[in-house]
């Protein structure tokens, strides 16, 4: 076998891997654009207070066995940031995204914008009125 063979048999490897890669990230995004369309529907400003704010597993945080099987397989495994917070009379925990908590502050009334258990981002100013 001459080398130029080889070389034709790597590139051809490596330009299909590099295609293989842009189709999963464009998929990817278009997945991720319809998550924050959703989002962005279904969001509504309102008061929490936060009364614990940590990094765990999903499994070990107090959400319903629904939502858990709907989340990918990759979250359940890695921790994510959870956040048990008082809205009205009813202590919940709600997940979030790194920057939303690292804003949130511990122990304080806040206005957050959630789209049911998912903080999507924190508003400026008193928590109650």
């Amino acid at each position: 076998m001459e080398w130029w063979h080889l070389y034709m048999i790597m590139g051809t490897v490596v330009a299909g891997v590099a295609g293989g890669v842009i189709y999963i990230r464009k998929k990817m995004k278009k997945r991720l654009e319809d998550q924050e369309s959703m989002v962005k529907q279904h969001k509504v400003a309102t008061s929490i207070l936060v009364l614990e704010k940590k990094k765990e597993k999903i499994s070990n945080a107090n959400i319903p066995k629904s939502v858990v099987d709907k989340i990918p397989r990759v979250y359940k495994i890695k921790k994510v940031p959870i956040v048990k917070a008082k809205i009205g009379a009813q202590v919940m925990d709600l997940l979030c995204d790194e920057d939303v908590f690292d804003k949130l502050p511990e122990r304080k009334s806040v206005r957050v914008d959630l789209a049911g258990i998912f903080i999507a981002g924190v508003k400026p100013g008193k928590g109650k009125k």
